[in-house]
């Protein structure tokens, strides 16, 4: 093997180690995120269909949200804001960039909770609803469910008034002015009682599907071997070509020995390869069928 040749099989490993990696990383990252998946359907199995209780219980009074609580049923008593009633922009509902409806909701013990009370559609000639329902007035019962409250779009984004880009809980309760208001979690809601003539769209259940996230974290190994798989093949063939060339070149180069010490060369009785051996045969068959040819003419010329 020479320096040329060795040098391009160390580059061809060194491709296939940079690619195993990358395809370990990959794969790292889905089964991160097939195990934040299970992590998601665990707490949903859990709490979604959990008994209902207080929503102290789960965020006390100046305390923070438990994801761990996520998805769990609160009953919350007491009143809506609705003059502070604001729409999530482009939410995907029924197939359409939709609004959901998000109304401050003061509790007899003076938190103030967001609940989305569900989703409106955008109007048949404009982008915004043609009619948001209200939410009831007076003392009203909800049940809702716990949600951590979303980022803030990295876009920038913004939303027109009464509109927010996002369900960015600290961005909500200064756009509504509600400083008290708890900014850890909301509530999708459930029930409300007493029930109002129309209400915005109920929100969908999530979705119990773990996705793909673990078939794709194997097949990013699989192209890891695949890849040494691939350079083994490729060197294993140059080996093959370079082993063929040589025996082809040998082939080539014909001994001739010197018959008798006159200097005339006896090509039949030559100690030649493989490959000219076969030649000669050939040209032996050519030889065999031009003398019968010649045999048959002498025949038809000698008189009888």
């Amino acid at each position: 093997m020479n320096r040329r040749t060795a040098l391009r099989w160390t580059g061809y490993v060194a491709v296939a180690i940079a690619f195993a990696i990358a395809c370990a990383f990959l794969s790292n990252w889905q089964f991160t995120r097939n195990a934040e998946r299970e992590r998601q359907l665990g707490l949903i199995a859990a709490n979604y269909d959990a008994t209902p209780v207080a929503l102290r219980e789960l965020i006390p009074a100046g305390g923070e949200f438990d994801p761990a609580d996520q998805w769990h049923p609160v009953t919350l008593v007491g009143e809506y804001l609705t003059d502070d009633t604001l729409l999530a922009r482009n939410r995907a509902h029924g197939g359409t960039s939709a609004f959901e409806v998000l109304v401050p909701f003061r509790t007899l013990d003076g938190d103030v909770f967001l609940v989305d009370r569900g989703w409106v559609p955008p109007g048949d000639d404009q982008p915004e609803p043609d009619a948001i329902p209200a939410a009831p007035t007076g003392q009203v019962t909800v049940v809702a469910r716990l949600k951590p409250g979303e980022p803030l779009p990295n876009s920038g984004r913004s939303a027109p008034e009464g509109q927010v880009p996002t369900i960015n809980l600290p961005l909500v309760a200064e756009t509504t002015g509600q400083d008290t208001m708890v900014t850890s979690a909301y509530g999708l809601m459930v029930s409300e009682d007493p029930t109002p003539t129309t209400a915005p769209n109920p929100l969908e259940s999530p979705s119990d599907d773990p996705g793909p996230h673990l078939s794709y974290a194997i097949q990013w190994i699989l192209f890891a071997v695949m890849g040494f798989v691939f350079i083994w093949y490729m060197i294993r063939t140059e080996i093959r070509h370079r082993r063929e060339d040589a025996e082809d070149a040998a082939a080539a180069k014909v001994q001739t020995p010197v018959s008798g010490g006159t200097g005339i060369a006896d090509a039949d009785e030559a100690a030649v390869p493989a490959a000219s051996a076969r030649s000669r045969r050939r040209e032996g068959r050519k030889r065999d069928r031009d003398m019968v040819d010649e045999d048959a003419l002498l025949d038809e010329l000698t008189p009888r």
